[in-house]
């Protein structure tokens, strides 16, 4: 059955429930959202259908179902538990021309409830005919997550400025780019960061303008490890509103699969000693595509205020009036030690933890190598594959016990992760045995080890012969705090 998709205006509009149950209840309460005149029929009502008859929301009519009571009823609701009294509503119903809806049976309806996704006063309505009600609400839970609390907000603003929208650009295709700059645009941007007044005033500033070029926008995403599920939903719904995508190399195909279809995608992605595209480049495509109008999501791995070069790229779009905003992503430390087993901190082991960045020799010249040596903290190593063997002589040449552990991950989060685990004196011997390649985040430090023991993603880790960490010692209690509490737990067993 193919249902004809329509919304009903039932404002100050006759509606009969049958029913005084949970279930009429809850068709009652969307039916006054709607503003209905909502009567309902039935021998008993729940206490919160008693309340609102006693507010005067609604009419009661008290006792058994009798066909007069559609009388003037434009919609009708059956949501009682007898499906024979459910079946004689429905055909009196059909016999007056009257819409049903019988709660839980498909085959009696004349009308379906949808699920609903609210966004007032844009709402969206999904509807499986009443063949699968499940499925429809699953996917209005899915739909709820990329479909920002903004639109209601973004809706009202441009319904407000139609007519004139309509007189400034009288041709079909101008109005239609110019929605989607507001849509799409600095406008929407101002309303997601909770800025209306100045939304309202872009708005104007569009309108007055509208002859002109549109004004693109820059949004910097962090696309997280590689795990499609860590993305964030603000980050999903940006992937589905770009025109186009500047994507690091480091950026999973899975991720990438959860943009729009037909956004234009460009791989900018660096590697040591082999980039593809110069960050000058990179400035200089954020600038071309949001000058042409464009929406343009920025795409880095894990987060981009992390060794990710997006302040770099922000100060460059502020200094060119470009306007963007900045959706975090789950940066690599957390991501691989999640994945890993590892807690980069640790009451009894680990009480700090560090991200440095050792890519290249410049970055070694510039670090605290005393610091970083120091025990009972963590090391989070980004891009340091290359430079391996000159981490392991620095932190050990200062201080740092050669029987630290280690664990390497490599590709975290995705399918192909792999761990290595050892000690620092073991670090290179260990790396180039298993050829570990980038992308690879390292961790030194005590918590290292229980790599091995709490692994739970992918395959166990390999080279595990780190010694496990000692357990740590229950904490004693003042003596008098002991006393106290035996004496309440003798309490407690006398009574």
């Amino acid at each position: 059955m193919k249902l004809y998709p329509l919304f009903a205006d039932l404002s100050q509009r006759a509606v009969l429930v049958v029913g005084g149950g949970a279930v009429a209840e809850r068709k009652v309460a969307a039916l006054l959202g709607a503003g209905a005149q909502v009567t309902v029929n039935a021998p008993a009502l729940t206490v919160q259908l008693q309340r609102w008859v006693a507010q005067g929301r609604i009419a009661y009519r008290p006792g058994a179902f009798c066909e007069d009571a559609l009388e003037r009823a434009w919609l009708v609701v059956a949501a009682t538990s007898d499906h024979v009294l459910n079946r004689e509503v429905a055909t009196l119903a059909d016999h007056r021309q009257i819409f049903v809806n019988v709660v839980d049976d498909a085959a009696l309806c004349s009308f379906h409830v949808p699920a609903v996704i609210d966004r007032a006063p844009l709402t969206i309505a999904i509807s499986s005919g009443g063949e699968a009600p499940m499925l429809a609400r699953l996917l209005r839970e899915r739909l709820e997550t990329l479909l920002d609390h903004s639109l209601g907000a973004l809706a009202t603003l441009t319904a407000g400025l139609r007519l004139r929208i309509r007189a400034r650009l009288p041709q079909m295709a101008a109005r239609r780019r110019f929605y989607e700059s507001l849509f799409g645009g600095p406008v929407a941007m101002l309303l997601r960061q909770g800025r209306p007044d100045e939304a309202h005033a872009a708005a104007e500033h569009a309108l007055a303008s509208a002859a002109g070029a549109a004004t693109g926008s820059v949004v910097l995403v962090g696309a997280g490890p590689g795990d499609p599920g860590l993305l964030t939903l603000r980050a999903l719904r940006a992937l589905n509103e770009a025109d186009v995508i500047l994507h690091d190399r480091l950026v999973s195909a899975e991720v990438l699969e959860l943009a729009r279809r037909d956004a234009e995608r460009i791989e900018v992605g660096k590697q040591a000693g082999h980039h593809r595209i110069t960050q000058d480049g990179i400035h200089a495509l954020l600038l071309e595509h949001a000058r042409a109008g464009r929406r343009v999501v920025r795409l880095k791995g894990g987060d981009p205020f992390v060794f990710g070069r997006g302040g770099e790229e922000l100060e460059f779009l502020r200094a060119h009036g470009i306007p963007y905003e900045v959706v975090p992503g789950i940066t690599a430390a957390l991501a691989c030690a999640a994945y890993a087993g590892v807690p980069l901190t640790h009451r009894d082991h680990a009480q700090s933890v560090r991200f440095i960045t050792a890519h290249c020799q410049a970055s070694h010249d510039t670090l605290d190598w005393a610091a970083l040596a120091q025990e009972r903290q963590t090391l989070a190593v980004y891009m340091g594959v290359a430079e391996l063997g000159l981490l392991q002589q620095k932190l050990i040449a200062h201080g740092r016990a050669p029987t630290t552990p280690f664990a390497l991950v490599e590709n975290g989060s995705r399918p192909q992760q792999r761990v290595v685990c050892g000690t620092l004196a073991q670090l290179t011997q260990r790396a180039a045995t298993h050829a570990v390649q980038s992308p690879a985040l390292l961790i030194v430090g005590e918590v290292a080890a229980l790599a091995t023991s709490l692994a739970w993603f992918g395959a166990p880790p390999l080279g595990a012969s780190v010694h496990p960490l000692p357990r740590a010692r229950p904490e004693r209690k003042p003596r008098a705090a002991a006393r106290a509490a035996d004496e309440l737990l003798g309490a407690i067993h006398r009574a």
